[in-house]
């Protein structure tokens, strides 16, 4: 399989894309605006054509590549049923498997950080988006985010995966890549609490100041990023 890790400085984020070979079909996950010119030379490099971009939820620290990777290739622009979006071409829900090629991503909901959030599971790894980072979990004080939702999205979905499991998440901000189930299990903070109701006091408690694009990011990402100035 062809698996590419991409980081965008600018808002810790990482997109990824994958292929089952060379010259076949091609997803990616929460590509950044900015970085389309890049995952697209990429994408001609590796001789693939791009079917399909993913966003795990809208997010609030940059605007989406998904509307102009549409643009530029005609893939898919897909997305979870909850989410407020009007460009999309593919909603996905709990459950379903998106396949492309030979690639079967299972769709997993996982609200608590914005109530449209999913994870994507393949048999050995899992893309968290926002909701369980590395060393930590997904703010849930903004876009009708609930701490309540996110432990039942960690601990009954997430954490009941394999241990082996490799977990790639939407953003890390210390240059870690990934981590695992078991190791976020063991050694995240934010999951050694003996409750629902003390993981809810833990992120209730949390004074963070809000994404410093969250104005212009969410309704550019429900326009698919194309309501921004090339």
């Amino acid at each position: 399989m062809i698996f590419r890790q991409l980081f965008d400085s600018q808002s810790w984020t990482y997109t990824y894309l994958l292929a089952e070979r060379r010259g076949g079909e091609a997803l990616i996950i929460d590509p950044v605006l900015d970085g389309v010119p890049r995952y697209l030379r990429l994408i001609r490099e590796l001789d693939l054509q791009l079917v399909m971009a993913i966003d795990t939820h809208i997010h609030a620290d940059h605007v989406t590549g998904m509307g102009r990777l549409r643009q530029a290739t005609w893939c898919a622009a897909a997305m979870g049923e909850q989410a407020r979006a009007e460009c999309l071409s593919l909603r996905f829900r709990e459950g379903e498997t998106l396949k492309v090629d030979g690639i079967a991503l299972k769709a997993l909901y996982t609200p608590g950080h914005t109530d449209d959030s999913y994870s994507l599971v393949l048999p050995d790894r899992v893309f968290t988006g926002d909701t369980l980072l590395i060393g930590g979990t997904g703010r849930t004080d903004f876009q009708d985010g609930d701490p309540g939702a996110q432990y039942d999205s960690l601990f009954g979905k997430l954490l009941t995966l394999p241990d082996e499991t490799v977990v790639y998440p939407a953003h890390d901000y210390e240059g870690r890549t990934s981590s695992t189930i078991g190791m976020e299990r063991r050694f995240n903070p934010r999951l050694q609490v003996d409750s629902r109701e003390a993981y809810v006091d833990q992120m209730n408690a949390l004074a963070l100041q809000p994404p410093r694009l969250i104005d212009i990011a969410v309704p550019a990402n429900r326009a698919c990023g194309l309501d921004v100035a090339a």
